[in-house]
């Protein structure tokens, strides 16, 4: 029998993806919707036995708001968290907000509906492995060290880091390029690269993470970058197009 659930995700297209493929293996998708704020409205207004409910950022404060809100306003509706490879706390937020269930975001469909009906069962819908390696970090920290800012670091190219430190800085892609000595469409696809490694959906969320990572400060004490005009301070937010 199939479930009648809702898909809310910040990402348009990928909560249309996913609840096209949901429609196909004969599942009732309610509402395939992107609000940056007010899931929490929509998921109780619409009652679905199943919410899936994406986030990019399970570790932040407030990522489970909507989460608890659903859960004292609906308490019949199973919400299973969509997310990142995650971090432990991320994966304890998530259930101790009242979250059914966690799905990485690169799992196949078979998985994800898995998860769906394990959760209106009123089953813990969570891989055994990620919440093996959850408690082990959380029982563990000091033989599991928790630096994310070094972890992103290992991801990027020198190129790449000083790229996201122009971003950081303001830099549109013009800039970058004339500072790097590159062409625009190369600046571009770094760019775009970069966001891509980050698992982030913009230049500001890339700049946040960096800060609040670290990232930033371990780049400019290992990372020789371009010498270049000075760039407009305090300008984080103003990004253009990647």
């Amino acid at each position: 029998m199939g479930v009648r659930l809702m898909v809310v995700d910040d990402h348009r297209l990928l909560a249309e993806a996913l609840a096209s493929a949901l429609k196909l293996r004969g599942h009732r998708v309610l509402a395939a919707a992107a609000p940056s704020a007010g899931a929490a409205d929509l998921v109780v207004s619409r009652a679905p036995e199943v919410c899936l409910l994406g986030t990019a950022a399970p570790a932040e404060p407030g990522a489970f708001e909507p989460v608890v809100r659903i859960k004292r306003e609906r308490p019949q509706v199973a919400v299973v968290v969509l997310g990142p490879v995650p971090s432990p706390l991320g994966i304890a937020a998530a259930f101790a907000a009242g979250a059914s269930g966690y799905v990485r975001h690169n799992e196949r469909i078979e998985g994800v509906e898995r998860a769906m009906l394990k959760a209106r069962a009123g089953e813990a819908a969570v891989e055994p492995q990620l919440l093996q390696g959850a408690f082990t970090e959380l029982l563990n920290p000091a033989a599991q060290p928790d630096d994310e800012g070094a972890r992103l670091l290992q991801l990027l190219t020198p190129r790449e880091v000083e790229v996201l430190v122009r971003v950081a800085e303001g830099e549109d892609t013009r800039l970058i390029a004339a500072g790097m000595g590159i062409a625009p469409s190369t600046a571009r696809t770094h760019v775009q690269r970069v966001l891509m490694k980050l698992g982030v959906g913009s230049r500001l969320e890339a700049a946040a993470l960096a800060a609040r990572t670290g990232l930033l400060d371990r780049a400019a004490g290992g990372v020789p970058v371009t010498s270049r005009p000075a760039p407009p301070r305090g300008v984080v937010g103003r990004q253009g197009g990647a």
